[in-house]
């Protein structure tokens, strides 16, 4: 670290004081007896909507995450129910149980996108659904919010950008924690020269519960007169009816895009908020089935390395990505940023910032080792607790899934702009699915991130 790295810490923290929003207690709150340790409260202010925004919705794909997007959808202020398509009656039966018995229902996507009613639809089908919806939905005039990953292969990814700009409508990729309090102080901290420059960053997913690892609930009444199977197939090879393939989609390529695509996509998205990258230009991956052999097609463990090229936003950086289905006690999702400074783990709600420590050195071997050597900076390492700053969300926080929705919503009242639109989360995806493609083809895969397009290597 440089002479003047304890001068450049403090200028650090006073700056840091002086920019936090609410912090609690005045500056900050000591932990007794660990004065190197500090806490911050991060918190978020929405703004009123007016008697003129109400925005109506529907929600197509009406599987457990579209539920759950539209209900955090139906908790900004403004926001209607008015249509639910699905394929499987049973989810169309229970949309009306849950909105209400006026809402329209159908498994005809189109008939939804033909509706004057609706402003805005929720896409939440599964991925190889997800380019055409889209698509469909924007020309018919619908604003969109279409869930990870954007699209099922990276051939798909051009069309819906191409449909965004032509058309205008609000557009925005569901990876719900890009919006949140932890992403946004991250970025402010990295900006700020909180951890240095930036030179490695790694995520890690662990999960070994059935329904956590796609072993969803297949329903007593799942059978081809209960499920539209045709139109679900065809758009790939056609098979017999299979309520796995209908009900646990994501263990099957056709439909799927595995760990990569469910998992991996989301600390894409939030790295590429954090570090304003567009992402890596090259992508290897290697893992196996090692433990849900339940026919399944997607791996099990997945470990994926990216190499981030220097750019006006960022110097170059690793990457390491891993997921874990096999032991769900070996931790949890989080996005580690490591710089020359120090680190920051980050998640939805959290930032806790670590920063190196260094004093000059009193071991008189060293010094005398830098004498021999002509030097007179003593400057070293110690192994000692860092500084640590913890950014926590205030009692009542939202939450990262509403913040990412009310950003969808906020910007269809005022034709404003998105945290996660058709390019943005493109090249989210794209790394994502080119890490599926490495593993199958064990090979590794280049990218051209600003370009979006597929780099051949001799």
């Amino acid at each position: 670290m440089k002479e003047n790295s304890e001068a450049s810490r403090r200028g650090f923290l006073k700056k840091l004081a002086t920019t936090t929003a609410a912090v609690a207690a005045g500056s900050s709150l000591i932990a007794a007896g660990k004065s190197n340790q500090s806490f911050y409260y991060l918190k978020k202010e929405y703004k009123p909507f007016g008697p003129n925004d109400q925005v109506n919705i529907a929600l197509i794909g009406a599987g457990g995450m579209g539920t759950q997007d539209a209900i955090v959808a139906l908790q900004v202020p403004g926001v209607k129910m008015v249509a639910v398509c699905d394929l499987y009656d049973g989810r169309l039966a229970e949309a009306k149980k849950r909105w209400g018995n006026d809402i329209f229902t159908t498994k005809v996507y189109k008939e939804i996108l033909n509706r004057k009613d609706i402003d805005a639809v929720i896409i939440a089908t599964p991925d190889h659904w997800h380019q055409q919806i889209s698509v469909d939905a924007m020309h018919a005039g619908k604003h969109v919010y279409c869930e990870k990953p954007m699209v099922h292969s990276v051939a798909e990814g051009p069309a819906v950008i191409k449909a965004q700009k032509e058309t205008g409508k609000v557009f925005q990729v569901g990876s719900q924690g890009v919006s949140s309090l932890g992403n946004e102080k991250a970025h402010e901290l990295l900006k700020s020269g909180a951890i240095g420059e930036l030179n490695y960053a790694e995520g890690f997913w662990a999960r070994r519960a059935p329904i956590e690892v796609w072993q969803y609930p297949i329903p007593d009444d799942a059978s081809a007169q209960t499920v539209d199977w045709e139109t679900y197939v065809s758009n790939v090879q056609k098979r017999p009816y299979d309520s796995k393939r209908f009900f646990r989609w994501r263990n099957y390529t056709d439909y799927g895009t595995g760990m990569a695509g469910d998992l991996f996509v989301h600390l894409f998205s939030s790295l590429h908020f954090i570090t304003e990258s567009m992402g890596p230009n090259k992508i290897y991956a290697s893992g196996g089935l090692r433990y849900w052999n339940d026919g399944r097609e997607v791996p099990d463990v997945l470990l994926g390395t990216f190499d981030y090229g220097k750019t006006a936003a960022h110097p170059a950086f690793n990457l390491s990505l891993r997921c874990n289905f096999v032991d769900g006690t070996s931790g949890t999702t989080y996005l580690k940023l490591v710089g020359s400074e120090g680190s920051m783990d980050v998640t939805w709600d959290s930032v806790v910032l670590k920063r190196n420590k260094t004093i000059a050195s009193d071991d008189p071997f060293y010094l005398e080792k830098l004498r021999k050597a002509g030097q007179t900076n003593s400057a070293r390492k110690h192994i000692l607790p860092p500084e640590e700053i913890t950014f926590d969300a205030e009692k009542g926080y939202l939450g990262g899934p509403y913040d990412h929705m009310n950003n969808w919503i906020t910007a269809i009242r005022n034709n404003g702009k998105v945290t996660e639109d058709a390019v943005f989360g493109y090249r989210a995806a794209a790394p994502a699915l080119l890490c599926n493609d490495s593993y199958y083809k064990n090979s590794p895969m280049f990218w051209d991130p600003e370009n979006m397009k597929m780099v051949k290597k001799a």
